[in-house]
């Protein structure tokens, strides 16, 4: 226990100095005292900073869904390694120091072995208190070994799954813990069994928004089953967490409100996001921004990165304007505050939803939940029903609109991976900058981020070997 105890100073120290100052959630972290009580426990799933938060840098970086600046391409090696799909460059070397996704996931899964761990020893709680609290964290854990799974290991394949690796499985807090780095399989099959343990014990609706409820783990559910290739059961889920929320916000009311303000090409005025903690549909919030703190603008999109949403998309509309700065054009951010970016949300249940109907031959269903999103977020005078017989022709419609709707999370990355093992849905990406050519094919090493060299140097009390060959 005094190895847990030091953690908890050390997350002590964390919430203290970095916690959210957003009020709607209340957060009072406790001080340097040994947990003991459901109240200490409690406050530790509220740390934002820790717990709730996942940058996924290089991989949004690699898709080129965002600009990014000369400088930080000639200041970022590794940046530079992915934004220009360079096969040859030793990205093993350049993820020395440039990339945290893996010690911020490790982080917050820390934080949640110490809850699970002690679930049983806390005070001053009901039973129903605290079988909650350690199901939320394991939940929590999940999602966290997804990132992991889908950002680090290969794409999931039943040919191949059990055989390679994915990243280390740790299920304790304390110090110095054995851990194996266990099979894309099995890693799976523990974020499933996770997940699905830890529903009887869940409310429908979370804590707080920062605590996933049912609603949350089915959605989570859903979207292992899709990557998976198991769309009878991602179906299932979908329909499970839709049951519990299914609200979509009204992007065209929005766009109303802020028209005057949107359609002036000079006015850079940043507007409050509402895809904040009280967004409608919020299931689970995580944060998964580069900032140091959380209120911020959203990403730069390149140019031809923003041809890629409909015209008319009234949610792009409200969210990003073309600017040009010295010799650099792009679609600069016009809101700030607390981006819903990595966490779970009705509008991907929804195309999870699409996707699997359409994979079962039901194409006239999955247009309608796809049509359903769309309702929301296209203008009116440009608003048409999508229709089609051809289930591939409406699986590409809901994967424009998802890679659109999830962009700057996980989502399209760990999407174009799981679709570039069919020959129907395998993307070449192409681009020309400053006169040369770059393309990157499905079958590239590039889909796979090294595990940072740091990782690899001190591996703990077990072996951690590299997923990708440079």
């Amino acid at each position: 226990m005094k190895h847990q105890i030091l953690k908890y100073i050390i997350l002590g120290f964390i919430a203290t100095s970095a916690v959210s100052c957003n009020d709607y959630l209340n957060i009072l972290p406790k001080g340097q005292k040994m947990p003991v009580t459901y109240a200490d426990f409690e406050p530790l799933l509220r740390d934002e900073y820790t717990v709730h938060h996942t940058r996924t840098t290089q991989s949004t970086i690699l898709l080129n869904d965002r600009f990014v600046s000369s400088a930080n391409l000639n200041y970022y090696r590794l940046w530079d390694a992915n934004y220009f799909w360079r096969e040859n460059s030793d990205r093993i070397e350049l993820n020395n120091a440039d990339e945290d996704t893996y010690y911020q996931s490790y982080a917050s899964i820390s934080t949640c072995n110490l809850i699970i761990a002690n679930g049983d020893k806390m005070t001053e709680s009901s039973e129903q208190q605290r079988k909650e609290l350690v199901a939320t964290a394991k939940v929590i854990r999940a999602l966290n070994y997804y990132i992991l799974a889908n950002y680090y290991a290969a794409t999931y394949d039943a040919a191949t799954s059990a055989s390679l690796k994915s990243v280390p499985l740790i299920l304790s807090a304390d110090v110095g813990a054995p851990h194996t780095q266990v099979s894309i399989e099995e890693l799976y099959q523990f974020m499933i069994s996770e997940i699905a343990n830890s529903l009887p014990d869940l409310p429908t609706t979370g804590l707080t928004v920062l605590h996933p409820g049912q609603g949350a783990a089915h959605a989570l559910l859903a979207r292992i089953y899709l990557q998976m290739g198991n769309y009878p059961l991602a179906l299932q889920q979908a329909e499970k967490a839709l049951s519990i929320n299914d609200k979509l916000f009204n992007w065209l009311n929005y766009h109303e409100q802020n028209k005057s303000r949107i359609e002036s090409p000079l006015d850079y005025t940043l507007k409050e996001t509402p895809v904040d903690h009280s967004y409608v549909e919020n299931y689970y919030f995580r944060h998964g921004n580069d900032a140091s703190s959380y209120r911020t603008t959203e990403y730069a999109l390149r140019v031809d990165r923003a041809s890629g949403f409909e015209d008319g998309d009234a949610k792009f509309l409200s969210r990003w304007k073309l600017r040009t700065v010295g010799p650099d054009t792009y679609y600069t951010s016009t809101m700030t505050g607390y981006h819903n970016l990595q966490g779970l949300t009705t509008v991907e249940v929804y195309l999870i939803k699409a996707e699997a109907l359409a994979r079962s031959g039901k194409v006239d269903e999955a247009l309608t939940a796809l049509n359903a999103v769309r309702k929301t977020r296209i203008l009116a005078d440009k608003y048409a029903d999508l229709q089609t017989s051809d289930a591939a022709q409406a699986i590409k419609w809901i994967q424009r609109t998802k890679q659109n709707e999830l962009i700057f999370s996980i989502m399209p990355f760990a999407d174009i991976r799981r679709l570039n093992k069919e020959d129907t849905y395998k993307r070449t990406f192409n681009k020309t900058e400053v006169g040369a050519n770059y393309q990157l094919s499905p079958t590239s090493h590039l889909w796979i981020m090294p595990i940072p060299q740091g990782a690899l140097d001190n591996p703990g009390n077990g072996n951690i070997e590299q997923n990708v060959s440079k």
